[in-house]
């Protein structure tokens, strides 16, 4: 059984804390939108795989040095991003014995990094599937989906800004992750409730959710 720690958009002051300790997380799995500073607390403190994808108030940390594969073909120590952490963003990675792919960035609504229209995010799926397809077969399926934004009217808002992802319709029915894990929609209530995509289990993990596969 792994224990997966989900985390989104709001800080959690209880995970500065004793809480990570009692969480006991195998891996930690972020979807954007927190302090670099925080993630990289959390990746310290807990000493387990830390991958994140960006949201849309996250900078942005792509850089010239990915490889074709979608692996990165430069130093970590010259990465952008929250240090310790691997990034999941059109990537497929591997931690703590997961298959973790991701997709960061939300429904373009103003100017500013990581935002996409529906046809630019249709590329980065096709693309990320295409790659998925390299490292895992064909018949191949993920343990885990990270994205910032959710599916189109799986856990979205009605907002402009809130809208989500018609794309990863199809990404889910191709990979078949066993979770997706997103965020950027603040829940009225503290917990939002799961939800589901085929045979996928849709988590909001905004502010934190303790998930075990």
């Amino acid at each position: 059984m792994m224990r997966i720690l989900a985390i989104a958009d709001e800080v959690e002051r209880a995970l500065y804390g004793e809480a990570l300790y009692r969480l006991r997380p195998d891996v930690i799995v972020s979807a954007g939108d927190l302090p670099f500073d925080y993630l990289e607390n959390l990746v310290t403190r807990a000493n387990v795989p830390l991958v994140y994808v960006p949201g849309n108030h996250d900078p942005d940390v792509t850089t010239a040095g990915a490889r074709s594969d979608g692996l990165w073909s430069v130093p970590e120590d010259v990465l952008p991003g929250p240090q310790g952490c691997d990034t999941a963003d059109g990537r497929i990675v591997e931690a703590g014995g997961l298959r973790i792919a991701g997709l960061g960035g939300s429904i373009r609504y103003k100017e500013g990094p990581n935002q996409y229209t529906q046809s630019q995010m249709r590329w980065r799926a096709l693309r990320l599937e295409a790659r998925a397809r390299v490292r895992l077969g064909f018949g191949g399926t993920l343990d885990v989906l990270v994205t910032h934004a959710p599916p189109l009217g799986v856990g979205d808002g009605e907002d402009p800004a809130h809208q989500g992802f018609e794309a990863l319709h199809r990404l889910v029915a191709q990979l078949r992750p066993r979770l997706l894990v997103h965020g950027h929609v603040h829940p009225v209530h503290r917990k939002a409730l799961d939800r589901e995509l085929g045979t996928t289990r849709v988590v909001n993990a905004i502010p934190y959710k303790l998930l075990e596969l």
